[in-house]
């Protein structure tokens, strides 16, 4: 049986998201790929390699760090520059020559940083190194203990943030996601593994909460809360989280969150059976884009549709789909016609640099 006859007609059908209308309900998930200079400048095969993609409802851009601070990996993209904003700019221009339209996502990555990747020491709610290595330029070493932030610190970095935004607007950006999941910086407040603090931004849930809150409203404030979508990963053990009371977490950060007139909630690993998932939904007036947990070894031959269903049918409106749309550029018109999946190449490939594993992945048409 084909995809044509399987796909529900709900996943192709248009939807309001923010100030954009969306030819249908399939999202590209933010992909960190390593292909920006050293400096976290775009480059030219980056443009070529959204453009390709262009097709998705809408494409989240790989995470993009709002200050220098806030670097995770070699080669990742950055938006606290007027190079930044240039390199991200002929992005842009080329996704919307397809027929596209993009949000930029911001990521700080708090301890999942390193002195030599970034130059500086990181930063996070506590000082708890991160408990495993990180890859530098140099491969991967030993984790570095972060620097406590002061209150003075989470107050610039909130600047910063709706600093980033108003950058990713003049690159041309229709709106940003904050991320808040996969355990970098907010996610870190989040947690009672990784914050430790005893002051207003630590302890209790409506503590731990209060930075993401405040990252979040400072972004609305600065490019309009229409623009803005928040990325979370409740369960996500990823960079050493460890959440501790997740039953709490995300209630009391929705609550908080109520009324701010988002874009979107991103719900990273979303499973449609989880009480937490389901909470979420319930709680979440707004729109809710989910990431379904594919098979780690191989796309679904269907590219995601089954996945895709199972979380419309559980309240979902849109779905951020991301290994299938890295091997297919032309993922939309496969899941339209029933046509196979590429399947991701040696996974290796995802980081090195260059058009290999990249830019080269073929299309139907390629393909004869």
């Amino acid at each position: 049986m084909t995809n044509a006859a399987t796909s529900p007609a709900k996943l192709f059908e248009t939807v309001e998201l923010g100030p954009l209308t969306l030819p249908h309900r399939l999202v590209m998930a933010p992909l960190t790929r390593n292909r920006a200079t050293a400096d976290g400048v775009p480059t030219p095969l980056m443009a070529t390699y959204y453009a390709q993609r262009a097709s998705a409802g809408l494409i989240i851009a790989e995470a993009s760090t709002p200050n220098a601070v806030g670097q995770t990996y070699p080669n990742i993209t950055a938006i606290h520059s007027p190079a930044h904003v240039a390199g991200w700019r002929r992005v842009t221009v080329a996704v919307r020559a397809e027929g596209g339209r993009m949000f930029l996502q911001i990521q700080h990555g708090g301890r999942a940083g390193h002195p030599d990747t970034s130059g500086l020491t990181p930063v996070a709610p506590s000082p708890i190194a991160l408990p495993e290595t990180i890859h530098t330029p140099a491969g991967r070493v030993p984790s570095v203990v972060p620097r406590e932030m002061t209150t003075e610190d989470i107050a610039s970095t909130v600047a910063d943030f709706a600093s980033a935004a108003r950058n990713a607007i003049e690159a041309g950006f229709e709106g940003v996601e904050v991320h808040s999941a996969n355990g970098h910086l907010l996610h870190q407040f989040l947690g009672q593994g990784t914050n430790r603090r005893t002051d207003a931004y630590g302890g209790s849930v409506d503590h731990r909460v209060r930075f993401v809150v405040e990252v979040v409203e400072a972004v609305a404030a600065a490019i309009g809360p229409e623009r803005v979508g928040l990325r979370v990963s409740p369960w996500s053990t990823v960079n050493g989280m460890v959440e501790g009371d997740t039953e709490e977490i995300y209630p009391a950060l929705l609550a908080a969150l109520a009324g701010a007139g988002l874009a979107y909630l991103h719900v990273g690993y979303a499973d449609p059976e989880d009480p937490v998932f389901q909470r979420i939904r319930k709680d979440w007036q707004g729109m809710l884009m989910a990431n379904p947990v594919l098979p780690k070894d191989r796309i679904p031959e269907d590219g995601g549709i089954a996945h895709a269903e199972r979380l419309l049918a559980a309240g979902a409106d849109v779905i951020a789909l991301g290994r299938p749309f890295l091997a297919n550029p032309d993922l939309i018109r496969r899941m339209r016609t029933g046509a196979p999946v590429n399947q991701v190449r040696d996974a290796y490939l995802m980081y090195v640099g260059g058009a290999t594993g990249y830019t080269d992945y073929p299309t139907l048409d390629a393909v004869g």
